[in-house]
């Protein structure tokens, strides 16, 4: 028979948390040590270093008293956290979404055929940015998806609302390629490499 596969550093932070919503406590560490192997499977020797990384992103508290170090965590603090952080990724998409039509905007008013300007090479340059960091905080909204049940259905639908702005100014960049192409009758090719489009763009499902 093979050997049973032991839990991923990810399984273990996750069973780590789900061990302090659950009891509601608050817990030294030779306490964890002792309870986590018996109740979620991880192994004694693990758990300093799991609940460590959990400290260090905030998800679990921790302070000395005494001579101790307690530990806890609770969900009404992880559902604020979550919160949080989800509104500040939300209006930084917003902010890129509104620099990103105003840059689509200039692309739309340049004029296709004449020597590349310095100001022309900025603006490109500003759109792959805005690019970059848009698909940044698309992914890490990915990752909030697997919170608590308090906020996945208000998670879910904030997602769902930063894919459509996401499609919206996707629509803006279709627009601009028709544009110039009824505009200056110029093959689509031509459009997507003059303005470092790469060929598969599209909507995000």
């Amino acid at each position: 028979m093979s050997k049973k596969k032991g839990l991923s550093a990810d399984e273990k932070r996750s069973r780590m948390t789900e061990f302090f919503y659950e009891k509601k406590d608050f817990f030294q560490l030779k306490d964890l040590e002792k309870l986590c192997p018996k109740e979620k499977g991880i192994t004694a020797m693990s758990v300093k270093d799991v609940v460590q990384s959990l400290v260090d992103d905030g998800i679990v508290d921790s302070d000395k008293i005494g001579t101790s170090i307690y530990f806890w965590a609770f969900p009404s603090k992880a559902s604020q956290n979550r919160k949080r952080k989800l509104d500040e990724l939300e209006n930084k998409l917003k902010e890129l979404e509104a620099k990103k039509q105003q840059l689509v905007a200039t692309v739309e008013k340049s004029k296709e055929g004449k020597e590349d300007t310095d100001e022309r090479e900025e603006v490109l340059e500003e759109l792959s940015k805005r690019q970059q960091e848009k698909k940044q905080i698309l992914e890490e909204l990915e990752k909030y998806k697997e919170c608590d049940p308090e906020v996945l259905e208000q998670m879910k639908l904030e997602t769902e609302q930063a894919r459509e702005a996401a499609n919206r100014w996707t629509d803006n960049i279709f627009s601009t390629k028709s544009w110039i192409k009824n505009k200056f009758s110029f093959e689509e090719s031509v459009i997507n490499q003059q303005f470092g489009i790469p060929s598969d763009f599209d909507y995000v499902e």
